[in-house]
C-alpha cells in the first residue's frame, strides 16, 4: 500500500515541471532508440542470411553435396539409386533431391566429322545478357515447345566455320540430339562464355530427372545440418554409385552461418555500445534533474519527516521518480527505434526485426540508469536533518 502510495507521489512530482520532465528524458530516449534500431537492423541481416544460405520458407535448413569426376567424365554423379538409398538411411531428412546444372556444362558434341568435348549453358527463358552477331535469338516459344535449336558463340563459330555467319543453320548433335544453329552471339557475362546456349527441356529430355551432380538435402527442423551431412557425404563415399570415379563435397553453410552471425553480433554490440555512450550522458542529466529537485523540495522534505516519514520511504519516493523518468524514455526510445528500423529497412534488402529480448533490454537499460543515477539524490533527500531543515 505505501508502495502504490510513493508511487502515486512521485507521478505527481514529475507532472508539476512537465517540460523539465521531457527534456531530462530526451537523452534516454535517442540512446535507446539508437542501440533498438541498430539491433533490430542486425536481426534482421541474421534471418536474411538464415533464409538464402540454409532455410526454406517453411523453416527447414538445407545443404548442398556436389559430385565431382576425378577422370573428366560425363558421367552424373547422383542418381535416382543414390536418391533412394539416401532417404531410407537417414530418417533425419525431409526431402532429397538431384539439382540438375544449367551452366557451364561440360559434354561431348558433333561438330561436323570430329567429336568434341564442349561447353553448355541451358537456357529456360529468352537471354538478355548477349549481343546478336548473326541469325536470331531462342524465343519463348522455342523454350516452351523444346524445339532443338542452339546458338553457338562467335569465337566457337569462327574456328570451326572461319566465318561465324556460315554457322547459321548447320547442324551440330549434342547428346544425341541434333540442333540446328539459329543464331551466333558473344557475351561478356560468365556463365553465356559457353560453346552454346540450349533449351534445357531439350537437354534433358533423355535424360533423368533424378540424375545430375549437386544434391540438395532438406533437414527436418532441429536437426544438426553439418553434423548429418558430413554422415551422408560419408555414407556416399561407401555406397555412391560413382562413388569409384570421383569425389563428394559440401560447403559447410551452418559454419559459414555461425561465423557471419557472430560477426554481425560483435559489430551491433560495438555500434549499440558506442550509442549507449548517450545513455550514459543522459543519465548524468537525470542525475543533475534529481539534485535540483531535491534542492528545490527541500521544505516538502522536512514536513514529511516532522509528520512522521521515514527516511527509506523518502529514499524510495526519489528513486522512484528517477526511474520513471527514465523507463518512460526507454519505453519512447523503444517504440521510436522500432520505427526508424522499419523505415530504414524500406530501402534495404531485409526487414528490421523487433523482438522480446529487445523490449526487454530497452526496459531493463533504461530502469538500471534510473537507480544507478537516482541512487545518489535520493539518499542525499533522505539524509536531510529535520533540524537543519528548520534553521
Amino acid at each position: 500500500m505505501l508502495f502504490v502510495k510513493l508511487l502515486k507521489t512521485a507521478w505527481q512530482s514529475l507532472r508539476t515541471n512537465p517540460r523539465r520532465s521531457l527534456l531530462t528524458i530526451f537523452g534516454i530516449v535517442i540512446g535507446i532508440a539508437a542501440v533498438i534500431t541498430i539491433i533490430s537492423l542486425g536481426n534482421g541481416v541474421k534471418a536474411k542470411l538464415l533464409n538464402e544460405l540454409q532455410a526454406t520458407s517453411t523453416g527447414k535448413q538445407t545443404t548442398k553435396i556436389n559430385y565431382y569426376s576425378n577422370n573428366g567424365s560425363n558421367k552424373m554423379g547422383f542418381a535416382q539409386n543414390d536418391v533412394e538409398q539416401i532417404k531410407g538411411n537417414f530418417s533425419s531428412l525431409a526431402q532429397v533431391k538431384v539439382l540438375n546444372p544449367i551452366s557451364k556444362i561440360t559434354t561431348s558434341a558433333q561438330i561436323g566429322s570430329q567429336p568434341k568435348n564442349i561447353s553448355v549453358t541451358l537456357l529456360q527463358k529468352p537471354v538478355t545478357g548477349i549481343k546478336l552477331i548473326a541469325g536470331h535469338q531462342l524465343n519463348q516459344y522455342d523454350l516452351a515447345v523444346a524445339s532443338p535449336v542452339a546458338l553457338i558463340n562467335r569465337k566457337t563459330a569462327k574456328k570451326q566455320y572461319h566465318d561465324p555467319a556460315n554457322a547459321i543453320g548447320t547442324s551440330v548433335e549434342i547428346k544425341h540430339v541434333d540442333y540446328r544453329v539459329i543464331g551466333v552471339y558473344t557475351s561478356n557475362v560468365s556463365r553465356y562464355q559457353t560453346n552454346f546456349l540450349l533449351p534445357k527441356k531439350v537437354f534433358y529430355q533423355n535424360l533423368s530427372a533424378n540424375s545430375g551432380n549437386t544434391l540438395k538435402l532438406t533437414f527436418n527442423q532441429g536437426v544438426n545440418v553439418s553434423k548429418e551431412t558430413k554422415q551422408i557425404v560419408k555414407f556416399l563415399k561407401k555406397n555412391g554409385t560413382q562413388h569409384k570415379n570421383g569425389h563428394y563435397e559440401y560447403f559447410d553453410l551452418g559454419k559459414l552461418l555461425k561465423s557471419i552471425s557472430k560477426v554481425i553480433d560483435e559489430l551491433t554490440i560495438f555500434i549499440s555500445a558506442i550509442a549507449g555512450i548517450s545513455l550514459f550522458i543522459a543519465g548524468i542529466g537525470v542525475m543533475n534533474m534529481m539534485y535540483t529537485s531535491v534542492s528545490e523540495r527541500t521544505q516538502e522534505i522536512g514536513i514529511r519527516l516532522a509528520v512522521g516519514a521515514q527516511p527509506n520511504s523518502i529514499l524510495l519516493q526519489f528513486l522512484l521518480e528517477a526511474v520513471m523518468l527514465t523507463v518512460s524514455g526507454g519505453l519512447l526510445g523503444f517504440a521510436l527505434g522500432g520505427l526508424l528500423a522499419k523505415l530504414i529497412s524500406l530501402a534495404l534488402p531485409f526487414k528490421a526485426i523487433l523482438t522480446l529480448n529487445s523490449f526487454l533490454l530497452a526496459f531493463g537499460v533504461s530502469a538500471f540508469v534510473g537507480i544507478v543515477f537516482g541512487i545518489l539524490p535520493a539518499k542525499q533527500a533522505a539524509n536531510k536533518n529535520l533540524i537543519d531543515i528548520l534553521r
